[in-house]
């Protein structure tokens, strides 16, 4: 699978599982086994953990709930915004506590009761944080693109998702163009 961590932000890559969303969209959450791997390589879980078809269902419906509300026409649709807060609010992280440890105290973390409703739980809190803060999502300027990034530069004007995909080739394209005496 071609995974892509450009956009940024977590909830932004999740956004990214669906590509090309203005021509034939691609979808890359095809079933159980590929959002495992996706979790896995966003750093939402280690080792294998079980996934559901209904977890699949559960991670598009918050993936589009996520990008319309980032993206909103004008005012997000009240139904996007409860799924992302209940998703947030569905798996609290277990509370840290101490343990004793060579005679030293120690922080430890345990494992999530439910690891994806975690991942799901921590992906709309990111949502959350970024609908709230001052920067601002973006589409890629390639027409054959659609990933949607977070432009946190400090003019706001960061046109491609990846100078090393989108960026470069359209500079390269300018370029030759140039050298052709055409326009880009």
């Amino acid at each position: 699978m071609e995974w892509a961590f450009d956009g940024g932000r977590p909830c932004l890559d999740l956004v990214n599982t669906l590509r090309a969303r203005y021509t034939d969209g691609v979808e890359l959450l095809t079933g159980p086994d590929a959002l495992a791997e996706w979790l896995s390589l966003a750093g939402f879980t280690t080792g294998p953990v079980p996934v559901t078809a209904g977890n699949v269902l559960a991670a598009k419906a918050l993936r589009e709930a996520i990008d319309r509300v980032l993206l909103p026409p004008e005012v997000p649709d009240k139904m996007d915004v409860e799924l992302v807060n209940n998703a947030a609010a569905s798996a609290p992280a277990p509370p840290p506590r101490l343990i004793l440890l060579d005679g030293r105290l120690r922080r430890e973390v345990p494992a999530p009761k439910d690891p994806v409703a975690a991942a799901f739980a921590a992906l709309a809190a990111d949502a959350i944080d970024l609908a709230t803060s001052d920067a601002e999502v973006r589409v890629c300027a390639a027409d054959d693109c659609g990933i949607r990034f977070c432009d946190a530069s400090p003019r706001r004007n960061r046109q491609w998702c990846s100078m090393s995909r989108c960026g470069n080739r359209a500079k390269a394209r300018a370029h030759y163009a140039r050298l052709s005496g055409r326009e880009a």
